[in-house]
C-alpha cells in the first residue's frame, strides 16, 4: 500500500503519525503526480484544503480519506467522520482491504463568461447572504473561524438583509430548458414579472447538507444522488429571519413559506448586478454563472 499525504493548514507530520504506527504503508507527502504513484491519498485539513486540491483529485482518481483538522469540516461531517479517530478508525480497514471507497458527486461551477473554466466543490456554493458571510468569515483568525466564525459573520449580515433580484434556471443538461422552469410561458407573463422581482437573501446549491460548520441548509441533499439541492430563502422581516435562523441547524427553516427547495442537475444563476459565489467557504467568481453537478467524481474512504 503507498499513500499520498496532503496536510493542510494548521496541521503538522504530527498528524499523521498515528496513521503511520504499526502499518507497512509507504507515505509521500504532498499531491503525486499520476495515479500510478500511490494507491490513496489522505488530505488532513477542512473544507477550503479539500476545495482547492479538487481538481487533482479528480483527475488522479485515487480514493480520498478526509481527516478533519480545519475550521470548518462540512464535508467530513457529511461523510460521518466526525473526529480524526474516526478517519483513522476507517483508514485501518482499508489498508485490511475490508472497506472500498464509493463514488459521490461533486458541483461544477462555471463562470458564463469563461465557460472553459470550471471549479469543484464538495460541499455547498451560495450567493448573497452566504457570499457576504464567508467573505467576512475569511478575513477572521483562523483560531475564531474555527470556534462559530461563519456565525459571527453572519449575524452582522442579519440586521441589514442585502437582498438581491435573482434568477435561477433549472436545465435539463442537454442545453434545453426543463417543463418546470419558473419562467416557463405557461406560467404567463405575469408570474415571470412576479418572479423576476422578488427578492433573495440567500441561494444555495448543495452536494451535501452542511454548510457553515453544522447548518443543515440542504437537509435532504445526498452527494451521491447526481443532484445538487437549491434551498433559496426570500426576502422577508428581520424578526421573522432572526427567528428562523436556529432552525437551520436542524434543517427545519425548509417548512418556512420563505424558503423554496428544489433539485436540479444543473442550473444558470443570473442577477441584476454581479455577485460573488463562493464554495465551501472559498471565492470562485461573481454571477452569472452555471452550477451543475458531477456525477461519481471523486472516490472516497467512508
Amino acid at each position: 500500500m503507498r499513500a499520498a499525504a496532503i496536510l493542510g493548514l494548521g496541521t503538522s507530520p504530527s498528524n499523521l503519525k498515528p496513521f503511520q504506527e504499526g502499518s507497512s504503508t509507504k507515505w509521500v507527502e504532498g499531491l503525486p503526480a499520476s495515479s500510478s504513484e500511490a494507491d490513496a491519498v489522505i488530505i488532513f485539513g477542512g473544507d477550503g484544503t479539500i476545495h482547492r486540491h479538487l481538481g487533482a483529485l479528480v483527475r488522479l482518481g485515487l480514493p480520498v480519506l478526509v481527516v478533519p483538522a480545519g475550521s470548518g469540516n462540512d464535508f467530513a461531517r457529511a461523510l460521518h467522520l466526525g473526529s480524526a479517530r474516526d478517519s483513522l478508525r476507517l483508514w485501518r480497514k482499508f489498508e485490511r482491504g475490508e472497506l472500498q471507497a464509493r463514488a459521490i458527486d461533486l458541483g461544477v461551477i462555471r463562470r458564463s463568461a469563461s465557460p472553459e473554466l470550471e471549479r469543484y466543490f464538495c460541499c455547498v456554493a451560495g450567493c448573497g447572504l452566504d457570499s457576504i458571510t464567508a467573505r467576512r468569515a475569511n478575513q477572521m483568525p483562523r483560531w475564531l473561524r474555527g470556534h462559530g466564525g461563519y456565525v459571527l459573520a453572519l449575524l452582522p449580515a442579519l440586521l441589514k438583509l442585502p437582498a438581491y433580484p435573482m434568477r435561477i434556471t433549472p436545465w435539463a443538461g442537454s442545453g434545453e430548458r426543463r417543463e418546470d422552469e419558473d419562467c416557463h410561458e405557461e406560467h404567463g407573463h405575469h408570474e415571470h414579472d412576479e418572479e423576476k422581482s422578488r427578492l433573495t437573501l440567500l441561494a444555495a446549491f448543495a452536494n451535501t447538507q452542511f454548510f457553515g460548520d453544522g447548518m443543515r441548509i440542504a437537509p435532504n441533499a445526498d452527494p451521491a444522488d447526481g443532484r445538487l439541492d437549491v434551498c433559496r430563502i426570500w426576502t422577508m422581516n428581520p424578526l421573522r429571519l432572526f427567528c428562523m435562523f436556529p432552525s437551520v441547524y436542524f434543517g427545519q427553516h425548509v417548512l418556512s413559506s420563505k424558503v423554496e427547495y428544489s433539485r436540479a442537475q444543473r442550473v444558470r444563476v443570473e442577477t441584476g448586478t454581479p455577485l460573488e459565489i463562493y464554495a465551501d467557504g472559498e471565492f470562485v467568481c461573481e454571477t452569472p454563472a452555471e452550477i451543475s453537478v458531477a456525477a461519481g467524481a471523486i472516490r472516497v474512504i467512508a
